[in-house]
């Protein structure tokens, strides 16, 4: 039953994209959602299939915020299933993330420092806000 449910939503989220409807594929978000722990493959890709349509019609940063939760869970069976969801959004929408990642300001700098034999203080290396993402 929920083999079937995930595939009728998944049909429904591609069918109603773009038309407003937001508020209720979100609620059905929920029911789906702890549903990517089963362990029966079918119900596992089509639990997948259902994250991927709705990531059409809510778009790719909703399903971000509910994925970034369990990136770094100490659970190895949690991280193994939300690593994989997380690449299905790189793979499919990488460049509609990037309004999710975090805000730098302009004139924040990271740098480390070290201290010669003299005492002078130098910057050892100094990462650009592209080099934190990548």
């Amino acid at each position: 039953h929920r083999q079937t449910g995930c595939a009728t939503l998944k049909h429904l989220s591609l069918g109603v994209a773009g038309l407003g409807c937001e508020d209720v594929l979100l609620h059905l978000l929920n029911f789906v959602w702890p549903n990517i722990f089963e362990e029966s493959p079918h119900v596992i890709q089509a639990v997948l299939d259902a994250v991927q349509g709705l990531m059409v019609s809510l778009g790719p940063n909703m399903i971000l915020q509910y994925t970034l939760q369990g990136l770094y869970h100490p659970a190895r069976k949690v991280r193994e299933i939300y690593w994989k969801v997380y690449n299905l959004l790189y793979i499919y929408a990488a460049d509609a993330l990037v309004m999710s990642y975090p805000m730098i300001s302009r004139g924040q700098e990271f740098a480390s420092t070290s201290t010669d034999a003299a005492g002078h203080v130098t910057n050892c290396h100094q990462i650009t806000t592209l080099e934190l993402f990548i």
